[in-house]
């Protein structure tokens, strides 16, 4: 017998007229959706659909094969509905956005004792925001605010951009040299070290470098590792130096894990936002997840 998903699928695609809108519908990814459909074009041996630049259309007889499925489905649905246990109307689903650092700092802890449905989507700060924005996320954690009107912006906590040493980095010369304020040879031996850099997001390391010094680094990090987090685990056990925001190390550094060594000549802070849509039916799971982020970023 076919596989019933990629009957699913073919509805869904015939129905929404894209691949993208098949992909939403159903909750799973286009490559997926590309796959169900490739298997029931093999097996039935025709193709089901045109492909055009904007979408694709229905060839004749996946018209007909629509026809013969679509009542089928839709009783089969409906048994779903009617038979399987729901929770969803008593346990709400709500969407949040952040960097993938904050999220392993602040809420991971949590989740599994959240009273509600909770979905994470990581990405930079401009592409959380267009979630907001077109209502696919209910909030996001962000030290940008947008222009829409429709959104609500509430500063919450400060984070400042640091620079942290390992704890077996010999810091004295510099130290030396910070008290003397020699930026020339402060620059100098900042760059001698080993640094450590991610690979989606060096904007801390070039801004704190640009405020300090009036020019962007002329060295690459030594190091490139996913995320910010594991900048800190692999100065917690040696040597180098970083730039991050300090409320993702400030357990390491009051462990003595990290050394805080500069927060240069003029402090880089950041305002950081809960942003919300002004109307909203999660107020309740919305205001769960707020007090969450001020008790640990307090």
């Amino acid at each position: 017998m076919v596989n019933l998903e990629w009957y699913r699928t073919f509805k869904a695609i015939y129905e929404t007229g894209t691949l993208t809108g098949a992909a939403e519908a159903l909750y799973v990814s286009q490559p997926g959706v590309s796959l169900h459909l490739g298997s029931l074009e093999a097996y039935v041996g025709y193709k089901l659909f045109d492909r055009t630049s904007r979408k694709i259309v229905s060839t004749e007889r996946g018209k007909i094969l629509y026809n013969y499925i679509q009542e089928a489905l839709e009783k089969l649905e409906l048994a779903e509905k009617h038979f399987h246990r729901s929770t969803e109307k008593d346990t709400p689903t709500i969407s949040i956005g952040m960097c993938f650092e904050t999220f392993q700092i602040t809420l991971e802890p949590y989740l599994a004792s959240l009273p509600f449905n909770v979905i994470i989507k990581f990405g930079e700060y401009p592409e959380v925001l267009s979630d907001l924005d077109n209502g696919i996320l209910d909030l996001i954690i962000t030290p940008h605010r947008g222009n829409n009107k429709s959104i609500e912006y509430i500063p919450f906590s400060k984070e400042t951009i640091v620079l942290v040493a390992g704890k077996n980095t010999d810091t004295t010369l510099f130290e030396k040299l910070r008290q003397q304020n020699d930026m020339a040879g402060l620059q100098q031996w900042l760059t001698g070290q080993k640094w450590y850099g991610t690979t989606g997001d060096m904007e801390h390391w070039i801004r704190f470098w640009y405020v300090n010094f009036s020019k962007r680094p002329n060295f690459k990090p030594n190091f490139i590792v996913p995320n910010l987090n594991s900048i800190v685990r692999c100065l917690s056990s040696g040597e180098g130096l970083a730039v991050i925001p300090d409320f993702l190390c400030k357990r390491e550094i009051e462990n003595g894990e990290v050394k805080l060594i500069w927060e240069g000549r003029q402090k880089i802070e950041n305002t950081l936002h809960f942003a919300m849509r002004k109307k909203t039916i999660y107020d309740k799971e919305i205001n769960t997840i707020k007090e969450i982020f001020v008790k640990e970023m307090a």
